[in-house]
Parts: structure tokens; sequence; C-alpha cells
């Protein structure tokens, strides 16, 4: 048996020539003739043997087991395991010999003769690059676009690289290369072309939507598809979204009503030009906004405009938003720009101040932040929690917030998305001006009520008054009452970026 003898079973795979050095591909330098040992069986028998010597056959990738004989027709011949390397079997188990002698079968050479397309990318450039180096063959595929992060040290062989991947993936037709980081303003990088066609229009399949759009211009990283269903999951139909791609498009789809922004002019032209292909222009309002002055329209829109109950609108374009005038508040805003986006969290502060009696009395709640980001450090939850509380002044306590691990960007840098409503200090800027107005009240008037779980204290007369202002600017606003559960989405996607000054573009909102 085998196993006595020491034999491993294990197949020896069968390598491309070594061609160290190498900076031009040239695919003759490639090809290779092995031997290998074959039993000749007749060809009536041949699933029988097949079945007996099953363990020794050379199960080779892409190489068949059995073969023509070319001798004769009436015979086959059975190619057996590349640690058989001599007429003598010496590696095949006693029975297995004896079984052989007994048939009265031959045992023959056979020649395969190999070339550059039997072996796949990563072994080519294994057979290339300086022996122990991990072979550069992965690469993310948007479209027909194989785009490509190459390390310095692989710089040399860029184009060689470029050429293997262009020959080995059949449904890529372009292959690029990452040349400087991304940029700040609209985040896209500069890139070269390695190999084939010199075409950056793609189009892309995800969350059974089609997006098309030139990848110079505008950003798309398709390793996000699973952050990007996650979140949909999340939305109900009758929400209203926003941005060129991954959220507002698919969420769209599903019945949400959306407000799109992009400060990049390219990634606005693509998302009107997705709006159509995808036939959502009744559900889609594009926007090409400062982040900062599109959440202010936004929301003083969502005072004003509703959208048109599903079928009922046969437009085609985002003239089908019908105004009302019932109070909406936002349900989610999704901050899906990593590199910056808890630095702009400060700009929740106080965005609902002068809503604070409507989101009372219609009982709503405030929205759903998701906000991602990066992190290096070793404790990753406290690192970001950290510096969200930084911004916002005041801290998300533990069982407020859901901290979801994203994905793993670089060894020691991976991205996380943080989940939490928005407090009512922030969204109402309760703080100073809070407390100002509790040191003005008399804590032993008879006239006094608590109106709010932190003890904030009015006069009954000046409470009255209040409610009366309020009963009058709610009649002024909803003189119809909201259908139930309608919901209004924001998102701000593509090559938008927060800029890191004054201005900033918000990626992602909802609103209810």
């Amino acid at each position: 048996m085998d196993e006595e003898r020491g034999w491993i079973r294990t197949a020896t795979m069968i390598s491309p020539p070594v061609q160290r050095g190498v900076t031009v591909l040239n695919q003759e330098l490639f090809r290779r003739v092995i031997e290998v040992i074959g039993v000749r069986v007749p060809s009536n028998s041949t699933s029988r043997f097949l079945k007996i010597l099953n363990n020794d056959l050379l199960n080779q990738p892409k190489l068949r087991n059995v073969v023509e004989d070319p001798e004769t027709k009436s015979f086959k011949i059975v190619l057996l395991n590349l640690r058989v390397n001599n007429l003598d079997l010496d590696c095949l188990s006693n029975e297995i010999k004896e079984l052989i002698k007994s048939e009265g079968l031959h045992v023959v050479r056979h020649s395969i003769e190999l070339n550059y397309d039997y072996w796949g990318a990563d072994e080519i450039l294994k057979a290339i690059l300086p022996e122990g180096v991990e072979s550069p063959s992965s690469f993310t595929q948007v479209g027909h676009i194989a785009h490509m992060n190459l390390r310095e040290e692989f710089l040399p062989w860029k184009y060689l690289i470029g050429q293997v991947i262009l020959d080995k993936n059949p449904k890529i037709t372009t292959v690029v290369n990452k040349t400087d980081i991304i940029d700040t303003t609209y985040r896209v990088f500069n890139m070269e072309i390695l190999a084939g066609e010199s075409n950056m229009l793609a189009e892309v399949k995800e969350s059974n939507c089609r997006f098309r759009f030139d990848f110079s211009q505008v950003y798309w990283n398709s390793r996000l598809h699973t952050e990007h269903e996650r979140l949909i999951k999340m939305f109900k139909k009758g929400d209203v979204f926003a941005g060129v791609g991954p959220f507002a498009i698919p969420s769209a789809k599903k019945g949400c009503i959306v407000y799109a922004n992009d400060l990049n002019p390219a990634s606005y032209k693509y998302l009107i030009e997705n709006i159509s292909l995808n036939k959502v222009n009744d559900k889609i309002r594009p926007y090409n906004l400062d982040g900062r002055i599109f959440i202010k329209k936004a929301i003083e829109e969502l005072d004003t405009t509703s959208c048109s109950k599903e079928g009922t609108s046969s437009s085609t374009d985002a003239n089908s938003l019908v105004k009302t005038s019932s109070f909406r508040s936002f349900d989610h805003f999704i901050m899906n720009l990593p590199a910056t986006a808890i630095e702009f969290l400060d700009a929740f502060k106080g965005l609902f101040k002068d809503k604070e009696p409507l989101f009372e009395t219609s009982k709503k709640d405030l929205p759903m932040v998701h906000c991602h980001c990066f992190s290096n450090s070793e404790t990753p939850e406290n690192d970001v929690i950290e510096r969200i509380n930084s911004r916002l002044e005041h801290p998300l306590q533990p069982d407020a917030y859901n901290f979801h691990f994203v994905r793993k960007v670089a060894p020691n840098k991976d991205m996380f998305c943080v989940s939490f409503r928005l407090s009512r200090a922030v969204a109402f800027a309760h703080g100073n001006t809070k407390r100002k107005q509790e040191a003005d009240v008399t804590s032993n008037s008879d006239d006094v009520i608590e109106v709010n779980s932190n003890s904030k204290k009015l006069k009954s007369e000046e409470q009255n008054e209040k409610n009366d202002r309020f009963i009058g600017l709610q009649r002024e606003l909803n003189p119809r009452p909201l259908a139930p559960k309608a919901r209004i989405i924001l998102l701000d996607h593509g090559a938008g970026v927060y800029k890191r000054s004054e201005s900033f573009n918000l990626r992602t909102f909802f609103a209810r």
C-alpha cells in the first residue's frame, strides 16, 4: 500500500518555466513539454480502469486523465500521477502493478505540450517576479475595468502585469493602476492605463440596478457592495433618498423617494443618467450643491414637499414630487466618506432647533446617523466613539449606538460604521442656552411645571403662550395629514467629499 511505502498522494502542480527579470511579456517563453506515464487500456474498459486507478490519476487542472491512443482507436491511454516517473511503476501499489500485469496492459510514455494559455495570472507572475514576493494578481473589477493599486516595488513590471491580467480575465478589456492618493475635493484619483482599451465608461450591476459612469471621474468601490446591501435593507417603502449610486438607485427601486445630492458635477451628470437608466425618474430628485447648503435646503423642502404615491404618477422626472404641507423629519443620515465623516458631525448641532415643538407633538423620532470611518487603533471602538463624542459634544451612551465592522482596508487600517440616533441635546442645540433658561426660572413659583426629563421648567402662562403659537404654526404647515409611514431619505453619494473648510458634502440622508 502507498501508506506503507510512504508515498504522498497529493499531486504535484505543473509550474510554468521561470523567467526572472523579464519586463516585456513574451508568451513564447512559457512553452513547456512534460512527459507522463500512462497505461494503455481497451476503449470499452476505460471506465473500469478509471475506478481502479482513481487514486493514481494525473488529476491536473485543465488536463484530461484519458487521452486517445495515437496508434489505434481500440485503446485509450489513462494518464498517471506525475510522481509516477518510470515505466516500472515504482510508486504504485503492488496490487495495481499485479493487476496491470495480469490484464496484459502496456505502460507507455505520453508527452503533453503546455503554453502561456495553460497557466493563470498568479502562476505566470510568480515565474517572472523576484522569488519570494507576493504575486500582485488581485484587482477590483468595475464593469470591464480591472483597477489595480500596485506597490512601488512592482512598478518596473507594471505594463507586463497589466497585460497578464488582461489576458487571463476574458471579461476585462481595460487594466488601470492608481497613481496617487484620492483627490480631496471629488474623491477621485489619477490613474494610468496598463493594458487594453482606453475606455473609462463603465457599467456595473449591483442590487438589481445598473449604473453607468466614467470611472476616471466618479468614485466607485465594488468592495463595498455588502455594506450597501446592509444599509439598504434598513430602508422601507415610502422612504426618500439621494446620490449617484449604490444607495440611491436601489432604494428608489424598492419604493423609496430620493433626494440626491453630489458635489462632483460628473457624479451629478451620471446620477441623472442612472435615474433614467433604472426608470426611477418619479422617485428621485437630483441636486448638485455643497453639502451644507443641501442639508438646509432639503430640510426646508421637507415641510412643503412629499412624493406622489406609488403608481399614481406617470411623470418621468422629479417634478412628479407633489407638494403638501405636513411636518416631516429625516429618518436616517448616511455619512459614507470614512476619511472625513466624523469631522463634520458637528453639522448636526442645532439642525432641528426650530422644530422641537413639532417633534414633541408629532411623537416622531429624531433621525438615525450612520457614520463611516477608519481606525488604526488597537481598540477601534474606543477610538471612534471618542472622536465622535468630541464633535457632538454630547457623549454617546454605550447602549445607544451600534459599532459595525465593514472591511479591512489595509494591514493596520479598518473601516467601520457607527449607527446612533441623534440626541435631543444635539439636534435642538440644548446646552448653554438651555441652562440659561433654567437659571431664569424661579424654582419656588406655584406656576412652574416640569416639561421634560431634563427638568426644564417654564411658567405655565409662558407655556400656554408657546402652545398657542405652536398650534397656529401647525395649522399653517399641516392643512392635510401626512400619509402613514411616509419617510424621506437624502443621500449625497458618488464622488462627493467633505471639504476640510467651512463647507462639506454630506453624502447620504434619510427622513420621515
